[in-house]
């Protein structure tokens, strides 16, 4: 069988077209998933003719800022990663430091082992994971399960795949301080923050995805919003797009509620430039606006 037909029989190709269709940009990171799957086909194509064949450490480190899609690909490669036959279930857990570390004595052992109890079998996601070591307080139990979950990426690594994620600058003084982490990760994934024409395709497939859209004058009226918020504290990529887009639409349902006629689909589906101009970004473009 030929690379090719394995590849399209897996049903991998179809989980790697829907990522390029749902995650705008990041073209370094897809290519490294793409590069992950040719691994293993080829790794599974030598297997069978009877050559040396074991399975590839696929622990990983995703580095960028918020909302550049880490966890979203997470969840899409531990689907990817059961469709190559690499896990058997191919689900994701995705925890914090609270869900693995105890704050008593013995307490740190059995929810870590717990956690990892449910992630076998797929991807086991840990967001701000450098936040685990705590070398400032002799009293903290991070280091705890930091052991365990060495000897688990190491004895289970061809039923468990382990994710940490974070600050890039946080993540490499983690890894600098605890080396028999640094030696099990064996890809290292920086995801860089969107472009302004990026952040605005993700509001559009938003939008889309919700029966939205903008009517034409609010095109150029999001554009300038993204350009204005993005230099303002705070900024979290998509997950920003996102909530900008939720309190425009609350601002387009209050103007439609004062309505006193049968709506019609436009207007329920149209937001307005005036939507978007009465946030206060355009009030005061130094002003903070959390989201």
């Amino acid at each position: 069988m030929t690379p090719r037909a394995l590849f399209e029989g897996s049903g991998a190709k179809a989980l790697l077209q829907q990522l390029d269709a749902e995650l705008i940009g990041l073209a370094p990171v897809k290519a490294r998933i793409r590069d992950i799957a040719a691994l293993l086909l080829i790794d599974k194509l030598r297997g069978q003719q009877g050559l040396q064949s074991q399975a590839p450490s696929l622990h990983m480190c995703f580095t960028g800022n918020p909302g550049t899609g880490k966890t979203t690909l997470a969840m899409r490669m531990a689907g990817v990663l059961k469709q190559l036959g690499y896990l058997r279930k191919g689900h994701l857990v995705a925890v914090t430091r609270d869900d693995l570390v105890g704050q008593f004595i013995g307490h740190t052992a059995p929810k870590t082992k717990e956690v990892i109890k449910k992630a076998m079998g797929g991807v086991l996601f840990i967001d701000e994971a450098y936040y685990l070591y705590r070398p400032e307080n002799e009293r903290d139990y991070g280091q705890e399960s930091i052991e365990i979950l060495l000897q688990v990426m190491e004895n289970q690594r061809d039923d468990l795949v382990v994710i940490l994620a974070g600050y890039k600058d946080r993540m490499d003084t983690f890894f600098s301080s605890n080396p028999g982490m640094a030696s099990r990760v064996a890809h290292h994934i920086d995801f860089p923050d969107y472009s302004e024409a990026e952040l605005m395709q993700i509001a559009q497939l938003m939008l889309t995805a919700l029966n939205y859209r903008f009517a034409a004058a609010a095109v150029p009226a999001f554009k300038q919003y993204l350009h204005l918020r993005r230099g303002q504290p705070n900024f979290a990529n998509a997950r920003s797009v996102r909530n900008a887009l939720d309190r425009v639409r609350l601002r387009h349902a209050t103007r439609l509620f004062d309505v006193d006629t049968v709506l019609t689909h436009d207007e329920l589906t149209t937001l307005q430039a005036q939507d978007i101009l009465a946030s206060r970004v355009f009030e005061n473009s130094s002003l903070k606006e959390k989201t």
